[in-house]
């Protein structure tokens, strides 16, 4: 492939060295691709430098690592310096005095690793100018530039990007696609939503960092009441924010060897919950009251984010933005007229951010390619697969496949889909999906304990087409990035029920033929059969493993799981 004639820098922006790592490209001015490199190595949550993603996104273009321009990468060093001042303070509070100096050293460290890591970059690519973007700006202008919106209040909530954990800001731009988003208030660490509800994830027993979503659909089985007051004082609201208690949630200091649940919030709750150990209703009311904590202060910050700006609109970034009943809490207050999430609000989207804000910087211009889109990866086809493309596997090709898969679906089977180019994000958008009828009395329990192999407890979320949204969900605005919890109505209640999580919402997705041509003709094929334009979509892989990002992860997840088959650009496998 020959690189078309540069009418803009090739800037190529990374997520790198931390977790989730990812890469993303803008060529002549508008973002032609993304991917995370877990996808495409099968580790979860990797650290290591995307070589993968890189690889593919200069190939697919006809480019080489000479050709880049510009490199946008997620964090600037010296701002991890400025946990150096906040010292002096925390050796006069008794509870922060003892791990003052040792969370400063390990501030003062990471910014000498970020710094050592930007050289690194500069090395791999000679001929290009590294430009270190701060973290939440790389969020933020990610969330915004996804949203289509010419100005919008934005909110950015994680656990960490340098020092900030909370960021309140404003973003606009112009018919000529300048503009710029600027950050008007910041909460630094300690006070960190992300750092608080990961800690009492790890405490419950699951990865932190991974595993918060399980403890949000945990929560569902709970009653607050029991520890609402306990995080009435381990997060106290403020007017401009919160703060986090550090006699309960201790001080962070950037090492594994520093717990971050202090004694006294154990022995106001229970013990540490070892993996695998039985629940008890003490964890459900745990992660009850942790969860409406996290609701309450988010809804709360984007109050202050509307008084700040007087936006109608608001995008919303960082890692918290994937908790999608806080997000649908902000939705019901009516504070905003609309409210956007981004495919990937986690730290791999900040790759896309990093190129945003590089691009920006370069050329005074917004990239476009980034609003309305999350298919973004590498694709797979045409395909060619032998009639046994592994022992123990058979595959054909259905004259008319969406047809074909939506028979299978009505007829009860449950089937992975593997299609087109690989969708942004830690939601399955249906290219790297599995899909089942909502119809199936036991479909909940046979994903969770024989296809997915996780939690019993874990619901399923629906993906519905646009047009009929309205008749089974109440949520007032579209959600194609299945970010946001909605209330059901009476039809879903008594039709489609195993799309129903217990405390009375459903995660859903909305699909127009525009978005994903293929995924809405198998909704409205299914639709034909049963009568119902709503199938479970959940994500193609299984309890620990990434999003399976090329076909040959695909076939081993088909052989590993309970699926019944998979279809895969038009071949249906078997077992």
């Amino acid at each position: 492939m020959t690189p078309a004639l540069s009418s803009g820098p090739v800037v190529l922006g990374l997520c790198s060295y931390t977790h989730d790592s990812s890469a993303a490209l803008i060529v002549n001015g508008a973002l032609v691709g993304f991917a995370e490199e877990e996808r495409l190595v099968g580790d979860k949550h990797t650290k290591a430098y995307p070589a993968h993603a890189v690889a593919w996104l200069l190939a697919e273009n006809g480019l080489t690592a000479d050709d880049v321009d510009v490199v946008g990468y997620n964090f600037q060093a010296h701002r991890y310096l400025g946990a150096l001042p906040q010292v002096p303070g925390q050796l006069i509070r008794r509870a922060e005095r003892e791990r003052a100096f040792a969370r400063a050293r390990s501030f003062a460290d990471v910014a000498s690793r970020t710094r050592a890591r930007t050289r690194e970059l500069a090395m791999r690519f000679p001929y290009a100018r590294v430009r270190s973007v701060q973290h939440h700006r790389a969020h933020g202008l990610y969330a915004f530039a996804s949203s289509g919106y010419e100005d919008a209040a934005v909110l950015v909530a994680d656990s960490l990007g340098e020092l900030q954990s909370t960021t309140l800001g404003y973003a606009h731009r112009t018919s000529d696609d300048r503009g710029d988003y600027r950050i008007i208030e910041h909460i630094d660490d300690p006070a960190s939503l992300g750092y608080a509800y990961g800690a009492v994830t790890e405490h419950l027993g699951w990865r932190r960092g991974d595993e918060e979503g399980t403890v949000m659909a945990l929560a569902a089985l709970g009653d607050p009441a029991r520890f609402r007051s306990l995080f009435a004082q381990a997060i106290p609201i403020t007017d401009r924010g919160f703060a986090l208690d550090p006699a309960l949630l201790p001080l962070r200091v950037l090492s594994r060897q520093y717990p971050r649940i202090g004694p006294a919030f154990t022995s106001a709750t229970c013990p540490p919950r070892l993996p695998g150990e039985p629940l008890t209703q003490v964890h459900e009311d745990l992660a009850a009251a942790l969860q409406e904590r996290t609701e309450q202060v988010m809804v709360h910050l984007a109050r202050r984010t509307r008084q700040l700006t007087a936006s109608s609109l608001l995008c919303v970034g960082g890692g918290v933005a994937t908790n999608c009943v806080a997000i649908g809490k902000i939705v019901d207050s009516g504070l905003f007229d609309e409210v956007h999430v981004p495919p990937a609000p986690g730290d791999a989207g900040t790759a896309i951010g990093a190129a945003a804000a590089a691009h920006l910087s370069s050329t005074g211009t917004l990239p476009l390619g980034v609003a309305s889109h999350c298919y973004l990866g590498p694709a797979y086809s045409p395909l060619v697969l032998p009639e046994a493309p592994r022992p123990g596997l058979s595959a054909a090709q259905p004259r008319v496949p969406a047809k074909f898969l939506a028979r299978q679906l009505a007829d009860g089977r449950i089937a992975g889909l593997f299609h087109g180019r690989m969708e942004a994000g830690p939601r399955a958008l249906g290219n790297r999906s599995m899909l089942a009828s909502p119809l199936l009395p036991d479909v909940v329990d046979r994903l969770n304990n024989t296809v997915k192999f996780r939690e019993p407890f874990r619901p399923f979320a629906p993906v519905v087409l646009a047009d009929d949204a309205p008749d089974y969900f109440t949520l007032p605005q579209a959600t194609p990035y299945m970010s946001i919890a909605s209330g059901v109505t009476d039809l879903t209640r008594d039709k489609i029920p195993a799309v129903v999580h217990a405390n009375g919402t459903a995660r859903v997705q909305t699909v127009t033929r525009a978005q994903n041509p293929f995924l809405a003709e198998v909704l409205t094929e299914f639709a034909a059969i049963t009568g119902v334009p709503v199938l479970i979509n959940t994500s193609l892989n299984v309890k620990g493993q990434p999003i399976c990002g090329t076909p040959d992860m695909a076939l081993d997840c088909l052989i590993r799981s309970g699926l019944d088959g998979l279809m895969m650009e038009g071949w249906w496998i078997t077992k």
